[in-house]
């Protein structure tokens, strides 16, 4: 049985390591979009080569999450987080001295990878290195903890942008790994699980990736046209067919078929996409309006988003009390709703927007929808699937939000007619913006006619997350264990 104490100097460490590991991922995922403009117009990139630099990396994240999970089972948690750290700092630097577009995005892919290990690994050393009685508070404190980084993220990333440099985003991992490394080899405890058996579904996780690399390519490309966009739809088709058939062949799937016999957990799941594509869409444009239209700077631009994250923080305990009390059809049908009218509100947003008469109204009011929506979302995929499998349908839940969202930066200019220099002209990008929050909307409204005609309560034994202060956007929190209290 784990027996560290929170409140033992090794606890301490143990807290401040998977804290430092999980806001290296979490606050890159935040601060890259602020950067966008800076480092097209430095690198000489088009909006293609923007959209892989965001995409590259998400595309190897969605795909390898799982799977990132499975090896730290079963080969120790705290060995692959710290591979994971290592791998996720030097593919940074390899951002940080990128000479080029292209170098940039095959640097992000690997940074990818590295999330792939470190993110699962750092919840999961939480309750594996606990004292059962410490374990709530310890989750607790590492979700509030990644919420302020979260928070702070998008104001550093644009103060790093303004000032030294968009390449310090990326930097600024290497010191931080510098100091995370030899504190998880020297005070975390090693853990496993002693029951992992079987052969690694590699097979399986390198179909999902090529899936969602090649799909994203020939919808990022199909402006262009020619025959490498529909080989690459084809193909991408073609492995995704493959990767549903292989999960229902092997004896050990990364993401076994049955457990979308449950139709709750299949509903939140499609919940999960629609609202996930439209937030991927919509943090990805609204930091370029800000600075491409509205003039601006990307710590100005960074700062203007705090208050979705902020209220998240905030309320997200409280809003989670709350589908405890009604269950949780009324949140998921709610938030995103109100998520729907935050988007609208942003075709306010134009040259000459005020921040507090435009801007602000805007993303209290989608702030407000993701507080409703988050945590009973996360709490009713654990509660839909088995306690011994809450694990896994965390996983796939946060799998299928990223993929979402990365499908989405490479759908939506091309469904609103965003050309490749369009962030360099303030008229067409605002016009292709306000396109695009109709279509964001829209999903929002899809997700929330799903959950009110298909979720319904939990049963009585289901498990409450322990990540209920959660401050990011850009997907649900994980879960490890599940945990003692009831939902419902």
């Amino acid at each position: 049985m784990p027996d560290v104490r929170l409140a033992s100097p090794q606890g301490k460490w143990v807290l401040l390591t998977t804290v430092l590991g999980s806001s290296m991922a979490m606050l890159d995922s935040t601060v890259v979009n602020v950067a966008l403009p800076r480092i097209g117009r430095d690198l000489d990139a088009n909006l293609s080569a923007l959209q892989w630099t965001v995409n590259a990396y998400m595309v190897t994240l969605a795909g390898l999450i799982l799977l990132g999970g499975a090896l730290g089972d079963r080969f120790g948690r705290r060995k692959v987080f710290v591979v994971g750290v290592a791998w996720f700092a030097a593919a940074s630097l390899l951002c940080g001295i990128a000479p080029n577009a292209g170098v940039l995005i095959a640097a992000r892919a690997l940074q990818g990878v590295g999330g792939a290990l470190l993110t699962p690994g750092s919840l999961a050393l939480i309750q594996a290195s606990f004292h059962p009685d410490d374990r709530g508070r310890a989750v607790g404190l590492w979700s509030g903890f990644g919420g302020i980084g979260a928070a702070v993220g998008p104001f550093v990333g644009g103060w790093l942008v303004d000032g030294p440099g968009w390449r310090w985003v990326f930097l600024l991992n290497v010191p931080l790994a510098l100091v995370c490394v030899p504190v998880a080899l020297r005070h975390v405890p090693e853990s496993g699980d002693g029951s992992a058996h079987g052969r690694f579904d590699v097979l399986g996780a390198v179909l999902g990736a090529l899936a969602l690399a090649l799909v994203t390519y020939a919808l990022i490309e199909a402006g262009e046209g020619g025959w490498a966009v529909a080989v690459s739809a084809v193909a991408g088709l073609a492995a995704a067919v493959a990767f549903v058939v292989v999960e229902r062949r092997r004896p050990d799937p990364m993401m076994p078929p049955d457990i979308f016999a449950s139709r709750q957990f299949t509903a939140v799941n499609l919940v999960t996409l629609c609202v996930y594509a439209a937030l991927g869409g919509f943090f990805f444009l609204a930091a370029l309006q800000l600075q491409v239209v509205v003039g601006y700077s990307a710590l100005a631009a960074g700062t203007a988003l705090l208050p979705t994250t902020v209220l998240m923080l905030l309320l997200s305990a409280r809003s989670g009390e709350l589908a405890d009390r009604i269950g949780p059809r009324i949140p998921l049908t709610v938030g995103p709703l109100l998520c729907a009218a935050g988007m609208l509100l942003m075709l306010r947003v134009g040259p000459g927007a005020s921040y507090l008469a435009d801007v602000l109204p805007a993303l209290v009011v989608l702030g407000l929808g993701l507080v409703t929506l988050v945590a009973p979302l996360t709490a009713t995929v654990l509660g839909s699937v088995s306690v011994v499998r809450a694990g896994l349908a965390s996983g796939i839940n946060n799998a299928a939000a990223r993929a979402a969202g990365l499908v989405a930066v490479a759908a939506l200019p091309l469904l609103v007619g965003m050309g490749e220099e369009a962030y360099r002209e303030p008229a067409a990008f605002d016009t292709a913006f306000g396109k695009a929050m109709g279509w964001c909307a829209g999903a929002m409204v899809l997700g929330a006619v799903i959950a009110a005609a298909v979720v319904r309560r939990p049963p009585p034994d289901c498990k409450r997350p322990e990540c209920l202060r959660h401050g990011g956007v850009m997907a649900p929190p994980l879960e490890g264990e599940p945990v003692r209290k009831r939902l419902g």
